[in-house]
């Protein structure tokens, strides 16, 4: 089938069905050898309900399989509205999903699983729940993600207190079935915020013996916000912070990141929900909603600083470059640099004028009326991602967003960027592997080129190179399964 789909907003690199809802990554897990990655999925539409457990798989993160939905909800069952977020992980010849079950009679989410033996095609549900009932003092309850340390399997749950903190609850277990209760791993600080909130989706990866712990935020007014990462180290099942929270993804459209250990090697990989930054009608006219984040390196800096970059086995998608330009560019004379097509992948070494601000454009319309503007601002030692002039259609959001970059404030110190675009995502990486993501959907179908700019009075210096990346046939969609089977 042809991977260039009629929808000129439909990415064709990223990780999606052709058409319906999409959210969080869920499941994420090597087995058999393959990576599998499921995903919060309503077969039936482009809006959130009736969530399943969608299902790709990969040898190699670049050819993906679509396989049967995993996870169907139940009538009358413990998941009856929805088999709602968690992950799974690889026992023997089995794989185990851990997941929220909802219901809509009542407000916390308890857990249950699932498991596999014939590498994901069919699934089994335990008939009871993992763990039916919240800890006492609980009012958010949802969302576990399940990891093996030290000859223990242990569980974080994502939760709200009836103090208005937020918290990540450990259990712990020797055989995936009986679980024990250790506690709150981590709370927010109560003198913080203006309100309730709890935390969605925890995730934890081990670099030595530092921690990283990783935590959207949901409030009950607005719903999902953000996520935010913090370093620290555990001692006897509590995680005690080193550092701030600080933003994971800079970027106005990002959630719900989801962890991975990659096989034999130390190395984490994470995948996250880049949701709609258009009006529900529009994407209900489109046919679909959201899609999943390219996968992503997650490594701990000597500082201590989250690093992330994109999985080095995307650079296999790169097709022949198609631009390359070094130079300088003034205030008065934008360099034309050339043509990518509408899904590519960039780098840059900027050295930025410190009398204004340098960078890139995107233009994509034949009058140059739409862009995207990514540029370094020296004065405020940041990255700006600027989507105001990135679609005429007022359903669509605008915005300017920014990632600190104190090089760029660094008197004639070049800056490295690596810029990912498909159709209407944008994945921006700065040298010190922060990163930016967002959406944005150009109006038209025709030619995108790129110009070296800057509003300075002096001049900035510009090396940059782009390939078009040539998606595999990724996008046929499995046809759902039957309906989950009962364990026994």
């Amino acid at each position: 089938m042809s991977t260039s789909p009629a929808d000129p907003h439909l990415p064709t690199v990223h990780l999606r069905p052709p058409r319906n809802w999409i959210n969080d990554p869920n499941g994420l897990v090597f087995h058999d050898g393959h990576y599998h990655v499921f995903f919060q999925y309503n077969p039936h539409g482009p809006q959130h309900a009736n969530m399943h457990w969608g299902h790709y798989r990969s040898p190699d993160l670049i050819t993906w399989e679509p396989l049967p939905v995993a996870l169907t909800p139940t009538p009358g069952g413990h998941d009856a509205d929805g088999c709602y977020s968690g992950n799974a992980v690889s026992e023997g010849n089995r794989m185990v999903a851990f997941y929220s079950a909802h219901r809509n009679d009542r407000w916390w989410q308890p857990i249950t699983t699932a498991e596999s033996s014939d590498n994901g095609r069919t699934w089994a549900k335990r008939p009871h729940l993992l763990i039916p009932e919240p800890p006492a003092g609980t009012t958010m309850y949802r969302d576990p993600y399940v990891w093996r340390q030290d000859e223990r399997w242990r569980m974080l749950v994502g939760s709200a207190l009836d103090d208005g903190r937020a918290a990540a609850q450990l259990y712990e277990s020797d055989d995936l079935e009986h679980w024990t209760y250790r506690g709150p791993f981590h709370t927010s600080d109560a003198a913080t915020g203006t309100g309730p909130i709890g935390w969605e989706c925890p995730q934890y990866a081990t670099f030595g013996g530092q921690g990283v712990l990783i935590l959207s935020d949901w409030t009950p007014q607005g719903g999902p916000s953000h996520t935010s990462v913090i370093i620290g180290q555990e001692k006897d099942g509590r995680f005690t912070a080193a550092t701030a929270l600080v933003p994971l993804d800079h970027g106005p459209d990002f959630y719900a990141p989801a962890l991975l250990k990659a096989p034999g090697e130390d190395r984490w990989l994470m995948w996250g929900w880049a949701w709609e930054a258009r009006d529900d009608a529009w994407a209900h006219e489109a046919g679909w909603a959201g899609v999943l984040t390219l996968p992503r390196e997650v490594s701990l800096t000597a500082d201590g600083t989250v690093a992330q970059r994109p999985a080095r086995e995307l650079l296999a998608l790169r097709g022949p470059r198609v631009l390359y330009g070094t130079g300088h560019v003034s205030r008065t004379e934008p360099v034309e640099l050339g043509q990518v097509s509408h899904t590519f992948d960039l780098t840059a070494t900027l050295v930025p004028d410190t009398t204004g601000t340098s960078g890139l454009r995107l233009i994509t319309s034949t009058d140059g009326s739409e862009y995207l503007d990514i540029s370094l601002d020296p004065t405020a030692g940041r990255l700006a991602v600027d989507r105001t002039h990135a679609s005429p259609d007022t359903r669509a959001r605008g915005g300017a967003y920014t990632a600190p970059c104190p090089a760029a404030a660094r008197l004639h110190t070049p800056v490295e960027l690596r810029v990912i675009v498909d159709r209407s995502i944008a994945e921006v990486y700065l040298a010190d592997e922060q990163v930016l993501t967002l959406r944005f959907y150009p109006s038209t179908d025709g030619p995108w080129r790129l110009q070296a700019r800057t509003t300075g009075t002096g001049r900035s210096e510009f090396a940059v190179a782009a390939w078009n990346l040539t998606p595999q046939d990724i996008r046929q969609e499995a046809e759902p399964a039957p309906r989950t089977a009962q364990r026994a």
